[in-house]
């Protein structure tokens, strides 16, 4: 199986094809998409896309972790991390290959 990346020109020229936006218009639709998506995680709320999954954010608490090379403890500051679950309905779709 191949490995390939898609990309937001790739986005923005499936919204040209399947749409018949202008590219330009496209590419602006898909940035503003990826722009609410982004404001809303920053502002800390959830991003639920029905049939594709959500995107939460979580706290993690400082933690002790160790250098894996040297064994000494580093104290791990806490942080936010961005978190993506999909829905079973494109987890079926994947299993399937469609």
């Amino acid at each position: 199986m191949e490995s390939r990346t898609v990309t937001r020109a790739d986005l923005a020229e499936a919204v040209y094809e399947e749409v018949g936006l202008s590219r330009n218009e496209s590419s602006d639709l898909v940035e503003s998409v990826l722009d609410e998506i982004s404001k809303a995680l920053i502002e800390g709320e959830n991003v639920k896309v029905s049939s594709f999954g959500s995107f939460t954010i979580r706290e993690k608490g400082e933690r002790v972790g160790r250098n894996p090379k040297t064994g000494v403890e580093v104290p791990i500051l806490p942080r936010k991390v961005l978190v993506f679950r999909a829905s079973h309905v494109l987890k079926d779709r994947v299993n399937r290959g469609k």
